[in-house]
């Protein structure tokens, strides 16, 4: 019997829904780190350019855990990495709090909160939700994007009260609290690595047209037969990766210079963050409309559609000259905006099977952290040397537009095992 029986709820979407809110948690605080900037700073006496440095650096630290995490869920279970990561987390920011030195806190809120959160990120989560779901893998993944977004919007003004009211020593205790007492009754449970046997295909998929029983899609891994080593070095691992690049290094490079650029263009800094903060709100709800066309659409096309958008949207912000260009630019460019990690990862199970797509995924994603890092660097250096946001975000566009044209020629999903096959 289908483990998606019509009337019957599938356990897969409890699952799906604890690995968004652990999205929620994870993304929103290791991005929302703005409000705790200048009350750090200005406590611990570091300049501005320290603490940036700091958290470049802590963004890298994030991106290396990724393959960590991917390996030791492929060889310890997803409910380990969820655990030692909130253990990780909840040292770190006791040790974060104490910190007094710069070096300390490098190594306690720069290292180790960011290696700790790359154990409760995505990476840890996309396996499990991967084994869980075939038929509707695509849409299931596309909640952990929601749940990105999500944190981004509900974290940063809630961090920000907090530090207002309690400081930001007692906010990130705080946190931990909260952290804890989500993650731990989640991960014993809700998370489950073990999915039934046809997952979430229904009685329609084990019919052909004529009526008579065809042959159930094995969940994606049944008979993908290489490592993960033998991947990394074929030829779709490295489109995926390219893609991503692009995409940390766009990402991160609005978030961090966006409203600068745009102040620097002409518009007042209010207008300007509400014309990047319409980005990340459009991107909530478009995730559960993009979701539901990679399980429709060919995913490699939609990813490249995504790239190819997101990268004319970068130019449209360098022009933008009066405020309804910028918030349509930032409107259509919110659409696309959030949708190319989830189907980066889809594509990875589609192509090498669910056994090492954890890992896969970690490597891919740490080349989604060395974009950002770039970025971050570029888009003051471009700025300062040349006068102009035409270095940094010009690139931005032309990478993306590059990306666009290598992933649209990715391979079909059980590509892989085609090969191997034949």
């Amino acid at each position: 019997m289908s483990a998606s029986t019509p009337g019957k709820w599938y356990f897969g979407w409890n699952i799906v829904a604890a690995a968004t809110l652990i999205t929620l948690l994870t993304v929103g605080m290791r991005m929302g780190i703005g409000p705790f900037f200048i009350p750090m700073a200005e406590d611990l006496q570091m300049s501005r350019s320290m603490l940036a440095g700091i958290i470049a650096i802590g963004m890298l630290c994030y991106g290396l855990g990724m393959p960590v995490a991917g390996h030791l869920v492929g060889t310890h279970g997803t409910r380990f990495v969820l655990l030692l990561g909130t253990v990780i987390v909840v040292a770190s920011i006791i040790w974060t709090v104490n910190a007094r030195h710069p070096f300390t806190f490098f190594l306690a809120f720069g290292v180790l909160m960011s290696l700790g959160f790359s154990f409760t990120s995505p990476v840890a989560l996309t396996p499990v939700i991967s084994r869980w779901f075939t038929r509707r893998r695509g849409m299931a993944l596309f909640f952990l994007s929601t749940g990105s977004m999500a944190g981004i919007a509900i974290l940063t003004p809630a961090l920000t009260w907090f530090i207002e009211s309690v400081g930001w020593q007692n906010t990130l205790l705080g946190f931990s609290v909260l952290f804890v007492a989500l993650i731990v009754p989640i991960t014993f449970l809700i998370i489950r690595d073990e999915a039934p046997a046809n997952t979430d295909l229904g009685p329609e998929d084990d019919k052909k047209p004529d009526g008579k029983t065809a042959k159930t899609a094995a969940p994606a891994g049944d008979g993908y037969e290489l490592t993960w080593r033998e991947a990394i070095r074929t030829r779709p691992f490295w489109q995926v990766a390219i893609g991503l690049f692009a995409c940390g290094y766009s990402m991160n490079l609005l978030g961090t210079h966006g409203v600068p650029m745009l102040v620097d263009h002409g518009f007042d800094p209010i207008t300007a963050s509400y014309g990047i903060g319409l980005i990340g709100l459009v991107a909530i709800p478009s995730t559960l409309i993009l979701g539901r066309l990679s399980d429709v659409l060919q995913r490699k096309n939609l990813l490249a559609m995504i790239y190819l958008i997101r990268g004319l949207g970068f130019f449209g912000l360098l022009l933008a000259a009066t405020v309804w260009e910028l918030y349509l630019v930032a409107a259509i460019g919110g659409v696309v905006w959030a949708g190319s990690i989830a189907l980066s990862s889809a594509i990875l199970a589609d192509v090498y099977g669910i056994r090492i797509v954890g890992i896969l995924y970690g490597w891919t994603y740490l080349g989604h952290q060395v974009g950002a890092m770039i970025s971050s660097w570029l888009g003051g250096w471009g700025y300062e040397a040349f006068d102009t946001h035409w270095v940094a975000f010009g690139g931005s566009g032309l990478i993306l537009i590059a990306a666009a044209v290598v992933c649209f020629q990715l391979p079909k999903r059980g590509f892989v095992q085609a090969r191997a096959a034949g």
